[in-house]
């Protein structure tokens, strides 16, 4: 292979790309001044880079994180989507497949020999009717919306997970030991609570998250067939896990604080599961 070289330059002096030596270029790295081919150059804020300054300039430049730690991610909450995405799909193999829902459902009374019910019954929605999972769906998307870019997308998806945990206790606690359950309202409710947190750490005014929060909690003691158990159960741990998350002391070992805390959480949960169960005959 030959390249035309121009004729005032030596043929030993032609510049090639060190990662590449049979590519000539004439585009220089900002940084180091090495040639850099057209595989090799990133576009800088000042002309291009080598992919070795390239490497460099991004592991020293400052890590970006939201108001509560978590790293910032830019587009859609993506967490958010997910969590929504499986729910629906999970809908859609229940009315396919009827018996999927007995499968994943939470009663009290299997705690002790499926367990994992606990969470899975989230992701599931009533059959009989869109509604249900039409409002999980809204009331997830603008409550994600809002908490997951200041939360970050790891404390976010714990924080719903654990909410989600918290409401099956607070079933397991209150509710009949045949009471089968299903829905994201729980996880929901956890929502709720961390959101008021939220405000109240920023101290801005939670009238209309009250009110909001007060409708739909009534909604569970009027309208047959709601679990208020697992809203209230979901909106106290969403409220604690919130609590950990945004109080934290800022500094080098606030991940840590943070972790630590949610694991604290769901430790105290799975504690609470087996007294209950204990108490109740459910452990074997």
């Amino acid at each position: 292979m030959s390249y035309g070289v121009p004729a005032e330059t030596p043929a030993s002096q032609v510049p090639v790309c060190p990662r590449h030596p049979d590519r000539v270029s004439y585009i220089r790295c900002q940084r180091c001044g090495r040639a850099a081919c057209p595989e090799c150059q990133h576009a800088a804020p000042v002309g291009v880079q080598c992919v070795d300054c390239f490497r460099e300039s991004r592991r020293q430049a400052p890590e970006y994180r939201t108001p509560y730690g978590g790293k910032v991610s830019q587009g859609k909450p993506v967490v958010t989507i997910t969590l929504m995405i499986l729910c629906a799909a999970f809908f859609v193999i229940q009315f396919l497949y009827p018996p999927f829902t007995s499968q994943l459902w939470y009663a009290p009374v299997l705690t002790g020999v499926e367990p994992w019910r606990m969470l899975s019954s989230a992701f599931l929605h009533s059959p009989g009717g869109i509604l249900h999972i039409v409002f999980n769906l809204y009331a997830l998307w603008f409550l994600g919306q809002g908490l997951e870019p200041q939360l970050g997308r790891l404390r976010f998806a714990l924080l719903y997970l654990i909410s989600a945990l918290g409401g099956s206790v607070g079933v397991l606690a209150l509710s009949p030991l045949l009471q089968a359950v299903v829905g994201a309202s729980g996880a929901i409710f956890g929502l709720f609570g961390a959101l008021l947190v939220v405000l109240l750490q920023r101290r801005a005014s939670v009238r209309s998250v009250l009110i909001l929060l007060a409708a739909n909690f009534a909604l569970g003691f009027f309208v047959p067939n709601i679990a208020w158990q697992a809203h209230l159960g979901g909106l106290l741990t969403g409220a604690a896990c919130a609590a950990v998350l945004v109080y934290a002391p800022k500094g080098k070992n606030r991940s840590l604080v943070q972790f630590g805390g949610l694991a604290a959480v769901a430790a105290v949960l799975c504690v609470l599961t087996a007294v209950l169960a204990g108490s109740k005959g459910l452990l074997f």
